[in-house]
């Protein structure tokens, strides 16, 4: 027992060590091949402590090897962007001025609800609130916000009815319409089919912000059902 805890309290010091040595963008923004050095580094420092058969020193040089491997990879981070690109990533602008740029979004593995998600963890309620969006190479959200939209009275959270090309029947039902009311004002807007939508979202004021695949988002007000209150 005792070498056990005197092997695991060498190897929390030297993890200590070289995680401080790192800097404080590898705690706190990470990129993608940071990230991988942490995992590894979380398991060749489990394997020494774990089974005592293994000599210390092996893992303190597995540990003392990524270390520098990682001041290499941050070093050409740092000195060439073309690596810089490859290796850690670039942003993704996911809504620019026509709206949410769908192809962005698949080459992020993200939909229609992460983005919502995101957007309402960054003060954003809705969709044409933001004048451009982008995810971050660590992951991170950001939005700028559009210049009227605090002008505008906000009484009710929008909702999701249209969801790639499929209605959503809980909002439906929350909103008490129904397809057939939307798929009236489809045909006003002279969409052919709800599965052209990629998105459609309506608040309580009746105002509707909706984009169509390969077309500019459209926000417009219709007049809701005298019962429909959410």
């Amino acid at each position: 027992m005792g070498l056990i805890f005197l092997r695991t309290t060498i190897i929390f010091i030297a993890l200590l060590a070289v995680m401080r040595l790192m800097g404080k963008r590898q705690i706190g923004e990470m990129q993608p091949f940071e990230f991988v050095i942490t995992l590894l580094i979380a398991e060749l420092a489990c394997i020494p402590m774990a089974d005592i058969s293994i000599p210390l020193l092996y893992g303190i040089t597995s540990i003392v090897t990524i270390f520098f491997l990682h001041q290499l990879l941050l070093f050409l981070d740092l000195k060439c962007k073309p690596f810089k690109a490859i290796v850690g990533g670039k942003p993704s602008v996911v809504i620019n001025k026509n709206g949410i740029d769908i192809s962005q979004l698949k080459k992020n593995h993200l939909d229609l609800s992460d983005l919502i998600e995101s957007m309402r963890s960054a003060g954003f309620f809705s969709l044409d609130d933001v004048a451009y969006a982008l995810y971050e190479s660590s992951g991170q959200f950001a939005a700028m916000p559009r210049e009227d939209s605090k002008k505008e009275n906000k009484v009710s959270l929008p909702v999701v009815i249209v969801d790639d090309g499929k209605y959503n029947e809980q909002n439906l039902s929350l909103t008490k319409t129904g397809r057939p009311y939307f798929e009236q004002i489809l045909r006003d807007q002279k969409v052919r089919s709800v599965r052209n939508v990629f998105v459609l979202t309506v608040d309580g004021t009746g105002k509707i912000y909706m984009q169509c695949r390969g077309e500019h988002y459209r926000s417009f007000r219709v007049q809701l059902p005298e019962e429909s209150a959410w």
